[in-house]
Order: structure tokens, then sequence, then C-alpha cells
């Protein structure tokens, strides 16, 4: 049997086991599931109604296996285990708007399934074609796919012009619902800056960000509001523009603790190669806290670290070792390394005024196919769905979204200091953080 038939036949199987399965009513508004073992959910999980549910849209860029899509809006389409329990949100995906479809796209398979409204525009997704909104929420989710680069080496993802569009529709309706913004704003500081303006004048409720602050944490470390922080690294691994946004926010999530709460960041440098172990040398980061960090690593290359850094490791791309020197306003230091081939985890560690040993942990990330870190996000949006306001400020995912921009200018102009001005972001940290806690493990 050849590729095209598999596909056609296991669609034909899938659409008239979601008929059987819906029709079975399976109920939502609890978390065990009705009409099998509570167990079961693990292996054999029910396909949950929609009843006492209500419904989201989804735009996004790609929906196929392990995208950020099929893992954020399908624990909404599918439920997903926590607490050792079958969770289903109180949102379902009604509409799913999905702007490229590769070859293993997943979103007509999914359709048949789960009843999802496929849809050929956003405008679509959010109204159904009549002049008021169908849906109480929307999942922003561009990441992944296949779309250009600027000569800065930014992946130009649809995020802005897809909020314009869905602004567009909240004021052609006069209503507004929850927006889910995945990741950072815009590869651009005044396409983010929009976004976030756009919020402000309609009261639009507003989350954005990543997995990253909300995963587990080994320890658990949450530093306490008004923490005398000084000084503090994150030692992380990857591509510098993907990764290095979850890095700033490992970063970020950790320092708004700080005195004051955030003020903002004076100017960044991002420096390649030599220069790193260099700027090391002269005292412009901590190899101090770098140790630390590298103490909470659970996939530490043995050996010297400038010896490792462009070493290949798996599908990660061997880069030279990256910094990304943060001047904060109020004067604190932050500083990002990226450590391909040394190590491969988000590791944080800071000096704190009179404390003799830095604090520090590890942000762990389960890997996939599960990639539980989505487990904590998803958390967090439901509880953003259900409030009607977000768990943590917006305004970090703007802070950090501008930060990225001005690291990648200042690694296109190959280490020069970039003034920002513009990144006067402010505001208050929320006495949790909202990470997950205990095991990322369901167990019987």
């Amino acid at each position: 049997m050849n590729d095209r038939q598999m596909r056609c036949s296991r669609r034909k199987f899938l659409a008239q086991a979601a008929a059987l399965t819906l029709a079975s009513g399976v109920s939502a508004s609890v978390d065990s599931p009705e009409g099998g073992s509570p167990t079961a959910f693990r292996a054999r999980p029910p396909i949950p109604s929609r009843e006492n549910r209500r419904p989201i849209a989804t735009i996004t860029t790609v929906y196929r296996p392990m995208s950020h899509a099929y893992h954020i809006a399908g624990r909404f389409i599918r439920g997903y285990p926590r607490d050792s329990r079958f969770h289903v949100p109180k949102h379902y995906v009604r509409s799913l708007y999905v702007d490229q479809k590769p070859d293993n796209d997943l979103s007509h398979e999914e359709a048949q399934v789960y009843g999802l409204r496929l849809t050929k525009s956003i405008a679509d997704a959010l109204t159904e074609g009549s002049n008021k909104l169908a849906v109480e929420g929307v999942l922003l989710i561009g990441e992944h796919g296949n779309y250009k680069r600027n000569e800065k080496g930014q992946i130009l993802y649809p995020r802005y012009e897809w909020m314009e569009q869905i602004v567009s529709v909240f004021r052609q309706t006069g209503q507004v619902v929850p927006v889910f913004c995945d990741k950072h704003l815009s590869y651009s500081w005044a396409k983010a800056k929009q976004m976030y303006d756009w919020a402000q004048e309609l009261k639009i409720p507003f989350m954005a960000g990543s997995s990253l602050p909300v995963t587990w944490r080994r320890p658990e470390l949450e530093l306490p509001l008004e923490s005398p922080v000084e000084d503090a690294l994150v030692a992380t691994y990857g591509p510098i523009e993907v990764y290095g946004f979850h890095a700033l926010e490992t970063l970020q999530v950790m320092v708004e603790r700080r005195r004051g709460g955030e003020t903002g960041i004076k100017a960044v440098t991002c420096l390649t190669g030599k220069d790193v172990w260099k700027t090391g040398d002269a005292g412009r980061w901590s190899w101090d806290l770098l140790e630390s960090a590298l103490g909470r690593s659970e996939t530490l290359n043995p050996g010297d670290v400038r010896r490792n850094v462009g070493m290949p490791v798996q599908a990660y791309p061997a880069i030279p070792p990256t910094a990304f020197l943060i001047e904060y306003r109020d004067g604190l230091r932050g500083t990002v390394l990226v450590l391909n081939g040394h190590i491969q985890d988000f590791c944080f560690a800071a000096k704190l005024k009179g404390e003799s040993q830095p604090a520090s942990c590890m942000f762990y990330l389960p890997i996939p196919p599960g990639a539980k870190f989505f487990d904590g996000l998803v958390a967090n949006i439901e509880k953003f769905l259900e409030a009607g306001r977000s768990p943590y400020p917006v305004e970090r995912t703007l802070l950090t979204s501008g930060t990225l921009d001005a690291v990648m200018e200042s690694h296109y102009r190959r280490g020069e200091r970039i003034e920002t001005p513009e990144l006067d972001v402010r505001y208050k940290a929320p006495a949790d953080s909202g990470f997950s806690r205990g095991s990322p493990a369901n167990p019987v």
C-alpha cells in the first residue's frame, strides 16, 4: 500500500472512530473520563466532549507532529495528563486556521477526529462569517513552518500581521476576547510594541511567552520578591534567536523579582568566539556564576568549556560560544551564554547581596514526544482564559522581545554595543511565578 493510500485509509478510520466516540458523549466537565478506566488515559484516552466547555480559535503557522500548535492547542483538543488524572480544559478549540500545510500536516485528521472547524481566514476563525465573535479566546501560535529570514537571521513569523487581523475583527465586532501569543511578540521591537499598544488601547486581555518560565525547576527555586540580586547568568544551548528568547525569559523570570522590580534595559552586546572568553577573563561576566549554573546541568560534557563549545551534538548547530551581555537600567548585570557542545539544558545562577553562595537551578524540560514542559504553559493559559487576565505580566514578554531584537542587531554588527532607550519597560513580578512543582510523571 502506498503512502497516499495509507493516509486515506487512516483518515477514514479516524473519522469513523471520531463519530463513534463523540456520539458516546464523554463528559469534559470532570477530570476523570466517564465510561472507562480512570487509568486508561495514559494509553487510551477518551475524546473529550464539548459539553459545558467554551470555544476558542487557534491561529497557527503549522499543525504538524511536535509543533508548538500540536503541543499547545493539542492539549485543549485532546486533554492531557495532569496531577495523575485525565484533565480536560474548560475551553475547546472550535476553529483552526493553519497557514502552511507540509506533508506531515495533521490538521485535517485532527478536524475529523475532534470535530474542529478548519477555516481559510483568521476573520472566519473568529466570527464564522457573522458580525460577532463566535469564540471566547484566541491562541496565536506563530512558531515553526517555512518562513524567510532577514539579514540579521531573524525568522519572519507573521505574529504581528495576525494580531493586526485579530484586532481588526475586534474593532468590527465591537468585542474583545483574551489573546495568547506564543513566544516573543515579534522579531521586531516596533511590531512587538504595537501589538502591546493595541491590547492596551482596546483593553484586550493579553498573555504571551514561552514554557521556560513555568516549567519545572531543579531545585524548586523561586527568589523572594525584593531579592538583592547583583549579578545573574543563564547557561544554555541552541540556535541563537530561537533558543536565545527562551534563555532571556529564563533570566527575566528570575531577575524581575529583584529589589525595586523591573526597570528596563539600558544596552545589550552580543559577542561570539574568543571574545566570549576574553570578556569573562576581564570580569564582564562571572566565571563563578557559570560554575554554579553548570553545577545544576544534567547534560554537562566533561572537559574544558572552551574546547567543548562548537562541538556538534545531535541536531543542534555547531556554533561558536555566544554571549549576551545585558545592562539593566538599575545597574544589574545579566548574562546569557550559549554553549552548544558543553550543555544541553537551561541553567541559572545569581549572586545575591550578603549571600556567600549563588542561588542556582536548572529549568527542567522533559523531552519529546510528550514535551511535558508545555503542561505548565497550558495550565497557565487555562487560568488566563478562565479569569480574563494573565497570571503574569505581558510586559515581561514585551521586554524580552525587544531585548532579543537588540541582541540580534548587535550580533549582525559583529559585537557592537546597542543602546536601548526604548526598553524602558517597568513592571512588578507576581508573588507566584506559576512554575510547575512536583514531578512531571503521573504515576498510577
